[in-house]
């Protein structure tokens, strides 16, 4: 027996509706499991330099290809703000003692500071430095949370007054200016921006450390933003596990970079 126009427009129409609804379940599977949807994750600008960022989004790629990240560089007090309010699902902040109700955060680095300066300035020829050797030179800040406070506590331990300091806007703007003759206080990771005109010397009593934390709302449902939060806290142990088995995750520090 034949089916009628009537019938097969009919049949026609009902296939595409159960292809339909097993594509919404399909979908409603994959969100359910955090495969699906979109997150949106704030960061400070100076994790691109320790190489956690474009590890942390080429994992989280791999396990969740179908979640699109939407990344936005700002400062550590605009990126709690943002996220108590809903704006971002995740953030890469520069930790504070406390944070407001509701708002967690994990430290996933540590890294020791060092000093860069020109790659011809008299201090580079020494691979140690001490604290009071900074005395006479003329400091950049990057407009970065906490690094001011830092060059507050190393010019303390050598006994000297910040003559000058030149506050900048980023650490490769800083970079460039120490390679004209400036010092610059900073993470080691400095050192993977890739300056030639600029070593990276360690201080041998300022055993000073900054950190990288992922900041999260404590009660977030979304799957897919714990699970991007996670993934962060599982990349900063086995950096850290590398650091104490003695295998670099940055490039080193002493010599020209």
């Amino acid at each position: 027996m034949s089916l009628t126009e009537a019938g097969r427009l009919f049949l026609s129409e009902a296939e595409a509706a159960i292809r339909q609804l097993e594509k919404a379940e399909q979908v409603g599977r994959l969100a359910a499991r955090g495969e699906l949807g979109q997150i949106e994750v704030g960061y400070v600008t100076s994790v691109a330099m320790n190489r956690i960022l474009p590890s942390l989004l080429r994992e989280y790629r791999r396990s969740h290809p179908a979640v699109q990240l939407r990344l936005t560089a700002m400062e550590t007090p605009r990126q709690l703000v943002a996220l108590a309010e809903g704006r971002l699902d995740a953030a890469l902040i520069r930790p504070r003692p406390s944070y407001a109700a509701g708002i967690a955060a994990r430290v996933i680095l540590r890294e020791a500071l060092c000093v860069a300066l020109a790659a011809d300035h008299p201090l580079a020829r020494s691979h140690t430095l001490q604290a009071a050797d900074l005395g006479n030179e003329a400091f950049i800040i990057p407009h970065v949370a906490t690094f001011g406070s830092h060059l507050e506590r190393l010019a303390a331990a050598g006994r000297f007054s910040i003559k000058i300091v030149h506050d900048v806007g980023d650490f490769v703007t800083a970079l460039s200016m120490a390679a004209a003759g400036y010092a610059l206080l900073g993470p080691e990771s400095m050192c993977g921006l890739g300056f030639p005109e600029v070593v990276f010397r360690q201080l041998a009593d300022f055993a000073e450390e900054v950190e990288l934390a992922v900041a999260f709302r404590a009660a977030e449902p979304s799957t897919s933003v714990r699970a991007f939060v996670d993934a962060a806290i599982a990349l900063g142990r086995r950096r850290e596990l590398d650091a104490s088995m003695g295998t670099p995750s940055t490039p080193t520090i002493g010599g020209r970079r």
